[in-house]
């Protein structure tokens, strides 16, 4: 793998942005998805699943609004993501604290597909830093957050809890 530079693009303070910003991340999103989802397949698990067992995991049990809010996911999408995982056994939908209430759970064969998952994520993102440089990377991590700060509607939220399964 040849590394190269930064763009002089990159390097120009001055620069205007040229072409569509949500193409261009849309782009990058679905090669680096893909290289995760490479060496994920090897455990049959996609990242996304992968970070939805490892969220629960250190979360957990969690109410399922709190677990799409903490994901920035909306209550449908989170629904579409937890089914197969409940499905396999590594999660569990359970009751919480009254009637009207559920919390996500994880088992411990989520556990282990999580833990089984991890060595595969370290390759992953080890590879993609090598691919990219450390550098890169770490300037890549820095704008991210920065443009999700300013991003980020406090009042908004991405979960709607009547939508989640009561399963």
């Amino acid at each position: 793998m040849i590394k190269r530079p930064p763009s002089e693009t990159v390097k120009d303070a001055t620069a205007r942005p040229q072409g569509c910003t949500n193409f261009k991340l849309r782009r990058l999103m679905r090669q680096v998805a893909q290289h995760y989802d490479a060496q994920m397949s090897a455990c049959g698990l996609k990242t996304t699943q992968y970070s939805l067992l490892s969220t629960v995991d250190r979360l957990g049990p969690i109410q399922p609004s709190e677990l799409a809010r903490s994901m920035a996911m909306d209550a449908s999408t989170l629904t579409r993501n937890l089914r197969p995982l409940m499905d396999a056994g590594w999660l569990l939908l359970g009751p919480g604290q009254n009637a009207r209430s559920r919390l996500v759970h994880i088992t411990e064969a989520g556990r282990e597909k999580r833990r089984e998952a991890q060595a595969l994520w370290k390759v992953a993102q080890l590879s993609l830093n090598e691919m990219l440089g450390e550098a890169t990377v770490v300037a890549l991590h820095g704008l991210i957050d920065d443009c999700m700060e300013r991003l980020v509607d406090t009042e908004a939220d991405p979960a709607d809890p009547a939508s989640i399964p009561e399963a």
